[in-house]
Parts: C-alpha cells; structure tokens; sequence
C-alpha cells in the first residue's frame, strides 16, 4: 500500500466512519462496539506501517486536493509517533468503554463522539498546514464538549461549558496568531514558515498568541482549571482527556510548531519551562490536598505536562527526546490511573478517597495495575516514566536551568507523595464500603494490559528510544 494511502486512511477512517456508528447501533449494539474499536484500530494501523519509513528519516508531504491553495498532510517521525501513541491507547480506551458505558444511555452519541475525536486528533497530528491544524482543533473541541456533558446533569453541561469556554477563546486567540503568520509569511504552510522564519524570527505577538492557544488546550496554569471540573464526564472520557489526546494536542502542536517550524526569540525558551515550573508546583500541590480520585489524578496530568513542556522547550537534544518518551510514558500510566479510578468509582459510586479503602484484598488486579501505572508516573525505575523524567531533568541540567530544575525535582517528590497517598486510601488499610469483586472482564484487561505495557515500556526501552532518536535527529538535526 502506497504511503500517501496510509496517512489518509489514519485519519480519514475513524472520521469518516464515526458518521456510521449510530446507524449501525440501532442495528446491534455489539456491531457498533465493535465497529468503533475496528476504526481506532486501523487508524492505529495505519499509523503502524508508516514506522519504517519515517524511521529511515523520510519525511512525507501529501496533497490536500479538496481544498484550494497549499493545504497538505505531511508524515514524519513526530507525526507517526504521536499518531501512535495516540491511537493506541485510544484503542484501549474503546475497549474499556465496552463495559463501562454499557448500561448508560446516549451510547451512539457516546462512540461517535470519541471516535470522531480521535480521528480528528489525527487530522492534528498529520497536518502540515496552519488552518487545517486550526480546523481539526475545533472539531475536537466540539466533540469534547459533548463528551463532557455526557451524563445531561447541570453539573457536568456546566463543566462541559466551561471547557469549551476556555479552550475556545484559547483556539480564537490562537487562530489570530496563525493570522499574524500569514501577514508576516505570506502563506500558512509549514514549510514555507520554515523557510522564511530562519532569516525573518517570527514575530513576539504572534508567538504569545499561539502559545495562549496551546496552554489552554494543555489545561496549563492559569488556563487549567477546566481539566479537573471534566472529571464529571465518564472515566474513559477522562482517561481521553487527560491521557491519550486533548491535553497532548497542545503539547503536539508546541513540538510541531515552537521546535519543528518557528525560528523564535530564544528568551521564548526561557519563559516557557518557568510557566510549566509554576504550573507543575502548583497543581502537584493541590493534588496532595484533594480528595476526590479523579480531581487528584487529574493535578496529577497538568503537573505532568510541565515536565512535557520542559523538555520540549529548553532547547536541548536530550530534553527534547525526553519529552518525547514522556508523551509515550504517560499516556500510557495516566490512562490505566484513570481507568482504574473508574472501575473502583463504577462498582462503589465513590469517588472521595477518605471514603475508600482496604479495596486490595477485593480487587486485586486494578490495586496492582493501579500501582504499576502510578511507578511509571513518579519515576521509579525500571518503569517507562523513570526514563523519560531523567532524561528531562538531564537535559535541563545539561542546558544550566538550576532553578527551574530544582523546581521540577520537587515537583517530582510531590507526584511520589500524592500517588502513594491515593493508593492507600484507596486500596490499602481497613474497608469502609460493602466488599465488591472486580469490574466487567473487558475492563480488568485494559487496566492490566496498560499496566504491563508502562512495565514492558521502561524493560524495553531501547525502542522507542531508538525511534526517538531518528524523531530527533530529523527535527533538531542532531543525536541526543
């Protein structure tokens, strides 16, 4: 199959086939559980098969004839990586969904809504054009929003709200930026920006602009406060929003954009880790204080993100191919958090940790899955997230950074402290609830199953680091 093939089939196939989910669920609702997870899995595919040519530093660009001027698709080892990190535990998500939204109403809603997010984060991810990136964020807007709000309670409408509120005005004041861009370049395309901005720096305003955008979309302080409040939506929503794509749209884009594409003032790469520095204190504070299992693991993600930003934006090889694998690392273990918090919240409908407790003994294979996803993300080794964080300290180390990584080294204690702390409260000590088995099978597994890949991640290192170092190489230019 023909490269260009696979890029459009990664995207256009989960978007165009989410339309179909509600016809085929007034038919059979096993045809339409299966059907979405047959989507995000070809687009995973896809995605899959474009790994050896992107590994031997190729970079794809394809034209987008259905729209005038020089909109194109473009696939390189950022794109393929993110697409995969993406649709993989997307996958795992759709099937996870498959126990959990079962007994709820508004199921083909439910399906379309997130399979249409996911392709549509694809449309993100392989977009090598600034309004085809502006145009596929709106859709995953949209489809958040209704995500969010899924249950119809005025709680969880308000929430849904809100978050649409925040991230929209965010996308508005970006799309100005993209504007600006275009006034200073002539031109929307990636490439072309490239090109001009090596001797034409991008301008400040702009660059403010857009990177308003991305903070807002990555739930960073003080744009973070609608990330926590989407807790109302269903778990595997959360697990969506908080793991595998909308808070890594932003930092996607910032790679793509802050480091791939824009020749900026290097002061740029200063103010960026302080706000990630601030935001990553402050949220694992307010994790250490929380009660709520979601609200906490949610802190728990915009205090991760500033270790992503970190790393990206420091402007060292090593920090940047850090950051990468933290993408990796902690879509992987934040997704089995979330999705253990929601089989615990699904057969006890508690979600405060004060309330909770002793659930070990009768459920063991979510307390252990539990805490290998929570080893990934503080850090212990031989887990993924211990060396995606030590190559991000390093590199910020590497680059003389000694106080924003003194504050980044605290807020690693932090996240230690408060994931032990929820994983006592809520599996260890005495029982405060009525005894309960384990949840529906299908959700078991997917908890299990991210809980080994976050183990197997850091056993097997070797090849996503590998793959990054190409990602690397091809971006920055240099091996780091």
């Amino acid at each position: 199959m023909k490269t260009n093939a696979l890029v459009w089939m990664a995207v256009f196939v989960p978007i165009a086939g989410s339309l179909l989910l509600p016809l085929a669920g007034g038919a059979s609702k096993a045809l339409r559980n299966l059907g979405a997870f047959i989507l995000v899995s070809t687009s995973l595919l896809c995605s899959s098969l474009l790994v050896p040519t992107v590994f031997s530093g190729t970079s794809l660009r394809i034209p987008f004839p259905f729209l005038a001027g020089n909109q194109l698709f473009q696939a390189d080892s950022l794109a393929v990586f993110m697409a995969i990190v993406s649709m993989l535990v997307g996958a795992v998500i759709v099937l996870y969904s498959m126990g959990y939204i079962s007994h709820y109403d508004n199921q083909n809603e439910y399906y379309f809504m997130v399979v249409l997010f996911l392709g549509s984060m694809m449309g993100i991810v392989y977009s090598a054009n600034l309004i085809l990136i502006y145009l596929f964020w709106e859709i995953t807007a949209v489809a958040c929003w209704r995500l969010i709000g899924f249950f119809r309670e005025k709680n969880c409408v308000l929430s849904a709200d809100k978050a649409f509120l925040i991230t929209g005005f965010g996308a508005f004041v970006m799309l100005i930026g993209f504007i600006m861009l275009y006034g200073q370049y002539g031109s929307f395309d990636l490439q072309v920006i490239k090109s001009a901005s090596a001797t034409n720096p991008v301008n400040n305003l702009a660059i403010f602009l857009i990177l308003f955008g991305i903070l807002s979309k990555s739930a960073t302080l003080p744009l973070h406060t609608w990330l926590p409040d989407a807790g109302v939506a269903p778990t595997p929503v959360t697990a969506l929003l908080h793991a595998a794509v909308l808070v890594k749209i932003g930092v996607y884009v910032y790679a793509r954009l802050f480091v791939s594409t824009f020749t900026i003032d290097p002061a740029w790469n200063s103010v960026v880790p302080m706000i990630a520095g601030i935001s990553a204190l402050v949220s694992g504070g307010a994790a250490l204080i929380e009660t709520d299992m979601k609200r906490i693991i949610a802190y728990s993600t915009i205090s991760q993100l500033g270790f992503i930003f970190l790393g990206l934006s420091i402007g060292n090889p090593l920090g940047f191919a850090g950051g990468l694998l933290y993408i990796l690392m902690h879509s992987i273990a934040k997704g089995g958090l979330f999705l253990c918090a929601g089989v615990v919240e699904q057969k006890l409908h508690v979600k405060d940790i004060t309330k909770l407790g002793g659930l070990i003994r009768t459920m063991p294979v979510t307390a252990v899955s539990f805490l290998l996803c929570a080893f990934s993300v503080m850090g212990i080794p031989p887990f993924g997230g211990f060396f995606s964080k030590y190559m991000v300290i390093a590199g910020s180390l590497k680059s003389g950074n000694y106080l924003i990584t003194t504050v980044f080294v605290l807020g690693a204690f932090l996240t230690v402290i408060y994931l032990f702390r929820i994983f006592a409260m809520i599996f260890l000590g005495e029982a405060k609830t009525t005894p309960v088995a384990e949840g529906a099978p299908v959700m078991v597994a997917s908890v299990a199953f991210l809980a080994l890949l976050s183990l197997a991640g850091g056993i097997f290192i070797t090849y996503p680091s590998l793959y990054v170092q190409t990602a690397v190489q091809q971006i920055l230019g240099v091996m780091p």
